[in-house]
């Protein structure tokens, strides 16, 4: 019998001051806590002493726990009556499984909740004071994976620029350091050498560092200040306040 439940909780970027309040009490009240490689330890310590906890860490280009074991976990939880918490960094559903998950055991009888975090993307902008959108800069923004899933095509960055650039869009990066350099040259296809850039790496957390630069420097900043996962990457006019407001010139590290 179902009697039990899952639900799959936004961790958010890091900081434990930027869960919300229903994030807090579902973690308070769970038996059973499957927690992703990115959920900082401050959040974990919000569960209840009796919980079991279970570190089912994911991130590229790492050993991972296979996406299959992980959904088997919180099936077999869940049927036996356990009140189950699958801990995500960010937002379950940006990039993050969570619809594969919620498919997965809504599929198998097993009431599911999804609550919201916030996700990296947004966090790394106002880290730095930057308003993804801005109706003097951008009348949009878009979220994109750098990372594509395997056997998949990567995204069309030549047309995506493009598309930026007369739509007056942000683009947001996750996972794209380790193509920085393809995704520069791809975009470099639609948006000027110019545009500003911002790389941010841990967004919230008290080891967080940002690079600010231009589209056709990306990659060599990203190389030369050591920038790696996790790390975002904002591109657009947005950004050019951050360089403004530290008073230096675009181009130079910011922090």
């Amino acid at each position: 019998m179902n009697t039990g439940k899952v639900t799959l909780v936004g961790a958010g970027p890091g900081d434990p001051e930027l869960l919300t309040l229903k994030a807090l009490k579902a973690i308070q009240s769970a038996t059973l806590l499957l927690v992703d490689d990115l959920v900082s330890r401050e959040v974990v310590a919000h569960a209840p002493s009796t919980a079991r906890v279970v570190y089912v860490g994911k991130r590229g280009g790492c050993k991972s726990t296979p996406q299959a074991f992980i959904e088997k976990l919180m099936l077999m939880a869940a049927r036996e009556g356990e009140s189950v918490v699958r801990l995500k960094g960010g937002d379950p559903f940006i990039f993050g499984r969570g619809g594969e998950e919620v498919e997965h055991l809504r599929a198998a009888g097993v009431q599911v909740e999804v609550i919201n975090g916030i996700t990296s993307g947004l966090a790394a902008a106002t880290a730095l004071g930057v308003p993804l959108t801005h109706r003097d800069h951008a009348q949009g923004v878009i979220f994109i994976t750098g990372h594509a899933q395997k056997g998949a095509e990567a995204p069309d960055w030549k047309a995506l620029a493009a598309t930026a650039h007369q739509a007056r869009l942000t683009l947001v990066i996750y996972m794209g350091v380790s193509s920085a350099a393809r995704i520069e040259q791809d975009l470099l296809g639609g948006l000027p050498a110019d545009t500003p850039v911002a790389i941010v790496q841990r967004a919230s957390l008290p080891d967080q560092r940002h690079a600010v630069t231009t589209l056709g420097a990306l990659a060599a900043t990203v190389e030369n200040e050591g920038l790696a996962s996790p790390s975002v990457i904002v591109v657009g006019d947005v950004v050019r306040g951050v360089a403004a407001a530290a008073e230096i010139p675009t181009g130079v590290r910011a922090a």
